[in-house]
């Protein structure tokens, strides 16, 4: 099957149907579920964008094995061309949720590809593996498979353990048993973002802490299932699509990807799925050598560009509506924003200007400059969605609904909340639209995203501490200091 539609997107969630809860009740049907419409339309919609003619040359590309269109994000970038293909086509998913989803299906895609092209390495492990996780990203890519994944164990406490960065629990997602069919595994694990809504989850160890040594190494393994696997139950938090209209919540009525934790209740997962198993290093260094963490970071800065230029365009246009934009507090609170979004551009241009072939033969962006960005956006965020509020005031509250545009007040609304530059419905659908990205439940989970879907800030400057090069620096000086 080439790239899918929105519509076959949607039968396949509904034909392979996982165990998925929200509410205290068991969801019959997620693609007939309130709590799930908007972010479903909207991923169905990022699949519709393969088959749109003015754009399909920019989403797809022919399968090395089938020669049927295919998601550009499953690319193995061979030259800096491929690269910036790859870029512009995750940009235009991104600019259909504004930057509002962090986990559009190119995310993943990107991350099976890097493990497929370094599958040699997973071929140190076991031969076998090295052909599982070849087949698996040619599954992945024929089939145009949405996928999720979960990387994190929840803890019980965090003072367990000699250092943060380990990730064992004692409810620890491991391997209990192993047998000719398979590996079995116990546990849970968080947050599998976008998991609802996906046809398959992936389960590796993430890029900010590391498998525990020990233990027979029951912990240090990847893999990937259906997410209708037996024994494997998604429990959702609180919808924050509520159910309302397009302009009544702009945003949250769209782009609810919806988080989930996962538990995996004695989950059998066939040895063709299993890519690494029982070598706590090779896990540990497996983002690192099959530079997975460079090619999920040029998707999630690309991502971060399209967030940053739609927050800078939403505070213009307040500070338009309301005829403060020549005020000097207002352009001090812009000017930030100019800032944020230029060094995040400039950030990815230089992650793409210094990209090279690495040893699996890849066109791989440059790590550094995206781990920069990337931690950058877990100060910046929050600071973007402050400046909203400051630039919006009480504006952000005093907020009639679309009801009330036609409600019995519907004359004084019109009367007086127009502005100098704006009708009074269109100052409301603006500011609505600013309060639901930077005050409602969908701002507020924006923010804790932001804050902590790539790891906290002092684990992000941790890994650059560790993983940047000083070398060259450190030498300049100690040529300085050797001058007579």
């Amino acid at each position: 099957m080439p790239a899918r539609t929105g519509a076959q997107y949607i039968a396949g969630l509904r034909e392979r149907a996982a165990d998925i809860y929200i509410g205290g009740e068991k969801v019959a049907d997620v693609t007939r579920h309130s709590a799930f419409a908007g972010g479903l339309q909207t991923v169905a919609g990022l699949l519709d964008m393969q088959h749109d003619p003015a754009i399909r040359d920019e989403m797809t590309y022919a399968s090395p094995s089938s020669g049927d269109p295919v998601g550009l994000s499953f690319i193995m970038p061979r030259n800096g061309d491929d690269l910036k293909r790859r870029r512009k086509m995750m940009r235009n998913w991104a600019k259909f949720s504004c930057g509002m989803m962090g986990r559009t299906p190119d995310f993943l895609n990107v991350a099976v590809m890097s493990m497929a092209a370094a599958a040699d390495y997973s071929g140190l492990n076991r031969p076998q593996f090295r052909q599982n996780i070849l087949d698996y990203y040619e599954y992945i890519r024929e089939n145009d498979i949405v996928m999720t994944h979960t990387l994190v164990n929840l803890q019980r406490s965090r003072s367990v353990g000699a250092t943060p960065f380990d990730d064992r629990t004692e409810v620890a997602l491991s391997v209990v048993d192993e047998n000719a069919d398979g590996i079995v595994v116990r546990g849970a694990r968080v947050l599998a973002t976008l998991g609802p809504l996906s046809d398959e989850i992936a389960v590796y160890p993430a890029r900010t802490r590391r498998v525990p040594a020990g233990d027979e190494g029951k912990y240090a393994f990847g893999f990937a299932i259906p997410c209708n696997t037996q024994g494997l139950k998604f429990q959702c938090r609180d919808t924050i699509d509520l159910g309302r209209s397009h302009f009544d919540h702009p945003a949250g009525s769209r782009f609810e990807e919806m988080d989930a934790i996962v538990f995996f209740d004695d989950v059998l997962v066939p040895w063709q799925r299993v890519f690494l198993y029982n070598d706590v290093e090779l896990c540990n260094r497996w983002g690192e050598r099959t530079n997975r963490n460079a090619h999920t970071g040029h998707q999630v800065v690309t991502k971060n560009v399209v967030k940053c230029e739609f927050m800078l365009g939403l505070a213009t246009l307040m500070s338009e509506t309301l005829g403060s934009g020549e005020l000097p507090p207002t352009q001090h609170l812009i000017a930030e924003l100019i800032e944020n979004l230029e060094i995040t551009k400039a950030l990815l241009a230089a992650s793409e200007a210094q990209a090279e072939l690495d040893e699996w033969g890849i066109f791989c962006p440059d790590y550094r400059p995206l781990l920069v960005a990337r931690k950058q956006m877990i100060t910046m965020y929050p600071r973007m969605a402050e400046i909203l509020h400051l630039l919006g005031s009480s504006s952000l509250m005093a907020l009639p609904a679309e009801a009330d545009l036609n409600g019995p007040l519907a004359e004084d609304i019109h009367r007086y909340m127009d502005t100098d530059t704006a009708t009074a419905e269109e100052r409301i659908r603006l500011f609505r639209l600013a309060w639901d990205v930077s005050c409602s439940a969908f701002g507020g989970r924006q923010t804790l995203y932001e804050r902590y879907f790539g790891g906290d800030a002092a684990r992000n400057a941790a890994l650059l501490y560790q993983t940047y090069d000083r070398t060259a620096q450190r030498n300049l000086v100690q040529e300085f200091l050797s001058l007579e």
